[in-house]
């Protein structure tokens, strides 16, 4: 199964609109939304309730059993991040970090590491499509074990697939890695802003040190036409894929606001978007790699 990637350096370019309106225009049988802290392809992608739910598990968490603690105070005074009150000594899963300290210094074992539930894996599908997410728990970690989970059941659940469309995370950190590892190619969602500029360059220099292909387009690119002809520029000194750009259109958010895709219905933005869409997918499954290691 090939793997196209769509990601963005900072949040609110646009990504997930992209993300959706590919999906639509491929008509995909298989795809994820890896952004796990925030997951929101679901609201344009139309399904119903989740064939299957699953808990997650991440790191495990410690606990204290009142019938056996006898209030030495040493797990409370070792304890880095300040999860452990006292009288009775309890612990603050949102500030524990599951270091284990607590239960390998209590000299009564009345403290121990127990299973904790990080979030909740979704998966969605029928005879046409397969639709892998997932929702982290607020305050939890291992989001990058979380995305690759989501990735894992993808492949499984749409092992004859030709292709996927992954929505990935906004940035640079552990879930963006994740959804890196494996893709045959990124496209980049950049903003015309000094913000949107500054992130759509560290996310290219990760996606280089992966070595995977990678293409770049512009959204809302007329809010900032001197900043956009930066971007341009800087692909072309970069030799990075440049699709195409696409204007601001405020029909983006009616669309959105009525559970569809941008090219769902007609607007500027959603015809741009079919460019781009056409444009990208003609890279994606070509033979020649012209940008791999773009530098």
């Amino acid at each position: 199964m090939k793997q196209l990637l769509i990601l963005s350096g900072k949040g609110g370019t646009g990504k997930t609109t992209i993300a959706g309106a590919f999906i639509r225009l491929s008509q995909a049988k298989a795809y994820a939304d890896c952004d796990v802290d925030a997951p929101n392809l679901h609201l344009i992608t139309a399904h119903g309730a989740p064939n299957e739910t699953d808990d997650y598990y991440g790191l495990p968490k410690a606990n204290i059993d009142p019938a056996r603690c006898i209030a030495c105070d040493v797990c409370r005074q070792h304890c880095r991040f300040g999860a452990i009150s006292e009288k009775p000594y309890t612990v603050d899963l949102f500030a524990c970090e599951g270091c284990g300290l607590c239960a390998r210094l209590c000299p009564v074992g009345a403290a121990s590491m127990v299973p904790h539930v990080a979030g909740e894996l979704m998966l969605y599908q029928d005879e046409q499509k397969t639709f892998s997410t997932a929702q982290l728990h607020m305050g939890s970690g291992t989001s990058g074990l979380l995305v690759t989970e989501v990735k894992n059941r993808l492949k499984t659940a749409a092992d004859n697939a030709p292709f996927a469309v992954i929505d990935g995370s906004p940035g640079i950190g552990c879930p963006v890695i994740a959804s890196l590892s494996g893709v045959d190619m990124v496209l980049i969602v950049a903003e015309p802003s000094l913000s949107g500029i500054h992130d759509m360059k560290r996310i290219v220099d990760t996606a280089a040190n992966f070595g995977v292909q990678t293409a770049l387009c512009i959204n809302k690119y007329d809010t900032n036409l001197s900043k956009a002809e930066e971007i341009e520029a800087f692909c072309r000194e970069h030799h990075l894929a440049f699709t195409g750009k696409i204007p601001f259109d405020p029909m983006a958010v009616t669309a959105a606001n009525d559970g569809k895709t941008v090219t769902d219905i007609d607007c500027p933005a959603g015809n741009a978007v079919k460019a781009v869409y056409e444009n990208t997918m003609n890279l994606f499954f070509s033979e020649n790699k012209p940008n791999e290691n773009p530098s």
